[in-house]
């Protein structure tokens, strides 16, 4: 009586991987994995950051345009809202455009979904100021979480 070998009946391997094999394909991949999300993480926050500083500077060009068009800049009160829509508190604005000052009829968000802040007059003697709280939505702060305005650019 033969006895059966690993290698089956007629002399071939089994197909098929075994245990550990797929065990260090699986820690390959999740080592891969892991580098991958740390980088994306970090281009996520620092693409945050730009598109901030792009519609900072968008908005202050904004706000410029209407003070051309308007011999005035919006006030406090009437925030950037007066970009995209005829302000009704005074001054109302005499010969305001049917389109806005800006390319849509919404006023962007920041990348970290809060509204801009503006405030007119701006600090150190700037005639307006937009700004927004960075990442952690509050004053100060490092990294993404830092304050981003128009008065640093």
């Amino acid at each position: 009586m033969k006895r059966q070998t690993a290698a089956g009946r007629d002399g071939r391997r089994a197909a098929g991987f075994t245990l550990i094999e797929v065990l260090v394909v699986l820690v390959i991949l999740m080592s891969l994995a892991g580098i991958v999300s740390v980088n994306v993480v970090r281009h996520q926050s620092e693409a945050r950051v730009k598109t901030a500083r792009i519609q900072l500077r968008q908005l202050q060009q904004a706000v410029r345009q209407y003070q051309i068009e308007q011999n005035a800049l919006p006030t406090t009160e009437q925030g950037l809202d007066a970009l995209v829509r005829r302000p009704a508190r005074p001054p109302v604005p005499a010969n305001y455009p049917d389109e806005g000052y800006l390319d849509s009829r919404r006023l962007p968000i920041d990348p970290w979904g809060r509204p801009y802040l503006y405030v007119q007059p701006g600090r150190d003697g700037l005639a307006f100021e937009i700004l927004t709280y960075g990442r952690d939505g509050e004053p100060g702060g490092d990294g993404d979480a830092a304050d981003l305005s128009t008065a640093d650019l």
